[in-house]
């Protein structure tokens, strides 16, 4: 059963349109009038999901004074059978690699050599070319072929389809075709939106990971922790113990102007300051470096994070397979460096390589080997591991400062000074810049050439999304969107960036989604998140915090 929209608010009624607002003077700027009557048209159309015309509705209540809630359903549930069996596609005989994994997507040849295999063994197969389209860094085109197995009304009767063709020796899993991202699909589409207007608004809005970095919280704990009003997921993290610390963020984190985290170099962040003002998305990359009194200096991979691993990779020359972004790729590198902070949690990672332990003033009281363990109250650690252990020896001696200094720089190389009051959270791909379409997978890692099938799921297919962003107003965005359901199916990335242009947003991101999206109200779920356990915990998530009284 799906939660629904509850609680406390003034409901104002059933919408047509999604307006912007006019800005006023001494506040944000003023948006171009060619772009606010853009926004005003998309959403006189509808949400760009699915058929022309479907039945679309908004319903929008007020949570505090300058934050709105818009849920917005579109389309309704298709009586036609749309269930049906993905078959895992072995490399083969005819394959370019016949030792590669199993894969939803293969090669044409591939796919009819499995697919002769199933209809050999009593099933119906068919073989489907899958192409996607073209965004601002990636040409699209010709993916892969997929081989499929029947079509069915209900998911029960596609299980029961996957089970026999298991039973035959085949792989494959139940999938419902909505999810595939055709635009004559009828939904429906389940998308909630918060926006937060700064004219209006006198609360705050913050970041949170929690009480460290290293664990993870579900979206509603952090929310109930601070009381905030609402609250959404934000950026990605290690998921996996075997990719680092479950809950470190897997890209930049900065709470409360802090850099507790690195960029993945070069990927998009969104910035948030805690009166709702000039929230940015910004590309986002890093220096750091460890300094001894004696003047030797290192550099520093890392903040917050186990060293080695280089989740989502984009971090330093020598990494393993790149030092480029890689998304939900764990890179490594046997030399690295470093660097903890309070935040990080009770116990620093152990293992081989050496520590630094720090006080509060900075100063060395304890160097050890292996390294890992606990800090002093208020105090701090430097790691290496491999060749770089004998630097960081050389540099840190007991009884001595050693300075560990970090920045951010912007993707003009200009150094970013983040206020107390600011947060910047991972995201990407980038969906909307300057009021304009611009999706970018290949840039921030998530093509992969010798693997079309993770394009495949991961942006070409529809999943929950949640996304962050500005409109021309100059006011905030979040938006999530169900999935993976038949009572929602979920965007696409590029569907993704079409909705946000179509919410009227200047500038978008998207931030981690499937089973992480999760938008809390009050104290409650609102959305489905899509994980069958409920409710998933996360990294960090963005958070709308009342008022003073």
């Amino acid at each position: 059963m799906r939660k629904r929209v509850c609680g406390a608010g003034a409901v104002l009624g059933v919408l047509v349109t999604f307006g912007v607002a006019p800005a006023q003077a001494a506040e944000p700027p003023e948006p171009q009038p060619g772009r606010q009557a853009q926004a005003a048209a998309d959403s006189a159309r509808g949400l760009p999901l699915g058929l022309p015309g479907l039945k679309e509705t908004r319903t929008t209540r007020t949570l505090q004074p300058g934050v709105t809630l818009t849920r917005i359903v579109r389309g309704g549930e298709d009586d036609a059978p749309r269930w049906t069996v993905e078959v895992s596609i072995p490399g083969g005989d005819t394959s370019p690699d016949p030792d590669a994994p199993p894969t939803a997507l293969k090669d044409r040849a591939s796919a009819e050599e499995t697919a002769a295999e199933l209809d050999a063994d009593g099933f119906r197969a068919r073989v489907e070319k899958v192409t996607t389209a073209k965004v601002a860094d990636y040409a699209g085109g010709t993916l892969g072929w997929r081989v499929r197995v029947g079509s069915f009304a209900t998911q029960a009767e596609a299980a029961a389809e996957r089970a026999r063709l298991v039973a035959a020796g085949h792989a494959g899993s139940a999938v419902h075709t909505g999810w595939d991202g055709a635009a004559t699909d009828r939904g429906p589409w389940h998308i909630d939106v918060l926006t937060v207007d700064p004219r209006r608004f006198r609360g705050s809005l913050r970041a949170s990971y929690g009480p460290d970095l290293e664990n993870r919280e579900t979206t509603s704990e952090l929310a109930d922790a601070a009381g905030a009003v609402a609250a959404v997921n934000a950026g990605f993290f290690v998921l996996d113990p075997r990719a680092g610390a479950p809950g470190d963020p897997a890209g930049v984190g900065v709470y409360g102007g802090r850099l507790l985290s690195e960029p993945v170099q070069g990927r998009p962040g969104v910035v948030v300051r805690d009166d709702g003002r000039r929230t940015e998305i910004t590309r986002l990359s890093w220096r750091g470096q460890v300094t001894g009194v004696r003047g030797a200096a290192l550099t520093l991979n890392g903040i917050n994070r186990v060293p080695g691993l280089i989740r989502n990779c984009g971090g330093s020359p020598g990494d393993q397979p790149t030092s480029a972004p890689l998304h939900d790729v764990t890179c490594t590198n046997a030399d690295e460096v470093v660097a903890f902070t309070p935040e990080y949690g009770r116990s620093t990672p152990r293992g081989e390589g050496s520590e630094a332990v720090l006080d509060a003033r900075d100063r060395v009281v304890e160097v050890r080997s292996p390294r890992g363990g606990p800090l002093p109250a208020g105090g701090s650690s430097v790691q290496a591991i491999g060749l770089r252990a004998e630097e960081l020896a050389r540099v840190a001696h007991v009884g001595e400062r050693l300075r560990v200094s970090a920045y951010l720089t912007d993707h003009h190389g200009r150094r970013v000074q983040p206020s107390p009051g600011t947060d910047i959270l991972n995201g990407g791909p980038e969906l909307v810049r300057d009021g304009q379409l611009h999706v970018t997978p290949a840039t921030d890692g998530m093509v992969r050439p010798d693997d079309p099938s993770f394009y495949y799921g991961w942006v070409h297919k529809r999943n929950p999304r949640t996304l962050a962003g500005v409109d021309a107003a100059g006011r905030t965005v979040l938006v999530t969107a169900d999935g993976r359901s038949t009572e929602s199916l979920g965007l696409s990335i590029p569907e993704s960036a079409a909705v946000a242009r179509a919410l009227g947003l200047r500038d978008a991101v998207n931030l981690d989604g499937g089973g992480s999206t999760t938008l809390v109200v009050d104290g409650d779920v609102l959305n489905d998140p899509s994980d069958a356990a409920g409710e998933r915990p996360v990294g960090d998530a963005l958070l709308i915090l009342p008022g003073r009284r």
